[in-house]
């Protein structure tokens, strides 16, 4: 299931490229005192400026050498998000308010730095070879992987400051490799272990020792703003859920694999879009509105790709709503358009355009710079859901697409609509 990374729709091209994950994976246990980074330094002195194809990140790669995921001292390593309770615990608490328990701490990192920078957790010296120089590059080249597979999103960047334009190219980046791990060429090859060992490179990103160039800019990243680790976890998850699950019983599992592959990527971008000075809107309104964007362009997602899923065995609907609409699993797989799956996926659209109403208040409390690619992406997925509508609900073998001319139509709109001031008080984006 693909991401909707940093709200653009999916990229839909693969290229080959390598960016040497492998090596990093096949190290396991380093030995003491080697630096982190040889490999990274050897590559750049013997080829100089690397090439890059930026159409499948992480393809080439033999998943089939990944063992178990290790730490620098041999000890296992794997990571479970702090989201994931016990078979009790997720009886008695719902997806949302787990969710919500860490849209409240990255709100809460936010506030710190409002108050004080001096009381920001001291991050560790990024270890990087060579000089700034190759800092600017990784950078350079995670703004070419964005140009050339989120285009819309993009240009809109280009608003921002070069600080914060350069940290979204880099979330951008590490969401898109993440998801082409479970999503891409290699799919059907990956292993539990791979993604244990995925984590783990995450971890020496926000410790400071990036393997590649495009580790780099988000190592460097998330030492400037205050992002924390949790919601990069977390997609982790939603990736290793996408290789054992693939059915949802009710809406509280599906939002919570939502939040995981989507919703994560709001609470990652707000420390770098910032929030709007004169906002007097809540920091945790703020997240929520961010998380809503995330959940809401899954949904859509899901509802654009019934009939592609479907043919890959998967299906991304809540199965108890499916029976109390009269319709099971057998009609997905057979593709029946009838008055009872219209009248299941208008609820469907209905609950998704909820979630767009509610991420849209908080577009207007982002810092000025942000707001028109965020408010862009949010108009041009919502109109997807007008397009399954047109095509009378046939999502099993017609993909709804918003047009060219609909998209450049939607541009300007945005922009004008982007250059509002925040007016809303933290009472009208309070949690829904």
């Amino acid at each position: 299931m693909s991401v909707a990374l940093l709200w653009v729709v999916s990229p839909n091209s693969e290229v080959s490229n390598g960016t040497g994950f492998l090596d990093s994976v096949r190290e396991g246990n380093r030995v003491p005192g080697r630096d982190r980074n040889s490999t990274w330094k050897e590559r750049i002195k013997k080829g100089g400026r690397q090439r890059w194809n930026f159409g499948s990140l992480n393809a080439g790669l033999r998943y089939s050498d990944l063992g178990g995921s290790r730490t620098g001292n041999g000890s296992s390593f794997a990571v479970q998000s702090s989201l994931v309770a016990s078979p009790a615990g997720e009886m008695a608490v719902s997806s949302e308010k787990k969710v919500y328990d860490v849209v409240l701490k990255q709100a809460a990192l936010v506030k710190r730095q409002l108050r004080s920078t001096d009381d920001l957790e001291v991050k560790p010296d990024i270890v990087l070879p060579g000089n700034l120089g190759l800092l600017s590059e990784a950078y350079d080249r995670c703004g070419e992987v964005c140009a050339e597979y989120a285009k819309t999103f993009y240009l809109g960047t280009l608003l921002m400051t070069p600080d914060r334009r350069r940290a979204i190219w880099a979330i951008y980046v590490w969401c898109r490799r993440t998801d082409e791990l479970v999503d891409g060429p290699n799919a059907s090859h990956i292993t539990p272990q791979a993604l244990d060992r995925w984590e783990a490179r995450l971890e020496d990103i926000f410790s400071g020792r990036p393997f590649d160039m495009l580790d780099a800019a988000l190592s460097d990243t998330v030492s400037r703003f205050p992002v924390d680790i949790q919601p990069f976890r977390d997609m982790v998850e939603g990736m290793r859920m996408d290789l054992w699950k693939s059915r949802y019983m009710n809406f509280d599992e599906l939002y919570l694999y939502c939040y995981y592959v989507a919703g994560t990527v709001g609470l990652m971008s707000v420390p770098i879009m910032g929030i709007a000075p004169e906002s007097k809107a809540t920091t945790e309104s703020v997240y929520n509105a961010a998380l809503a964007l995330g959940i809401a362009n899954q949904l859509t997602n899901i509802l654009r790709d019934v009939g592609e899923d479907a043919r890959r065995g998967r299906i991304y609907l809540p199965q108890d709503e499916l029976a109390q609409a009269g319709l099971s699993g057998e009609d997905i797989f057979a593709g029946r358009v009838t008055d009872k799956w219209r009248i299941f996926m208008k609820k469907q659209i209905q609950r998704a355009r909820k979630f767009f109403d509610q991420a849209e208040k908080g577009v207007a409390e982002l810092s000025s710079a942000s707001r028109w690619p965020v408010l862009a992406s949010l108009l041009l997925y919502r109109k997807i859901l007008d397009e399954i509508e047109a095509n009378d609900y046939n999502n099993f073998t017609r993909r709804a697409y918003v047009s060219k001319p609909k998209k450049l139509l939607t541009l300007p709109i945005a922009y004008a609509r982007s250059l509002v001031p925040p007016k809303l008080t933290s009472s009208s984006l309070a949690k829904t």
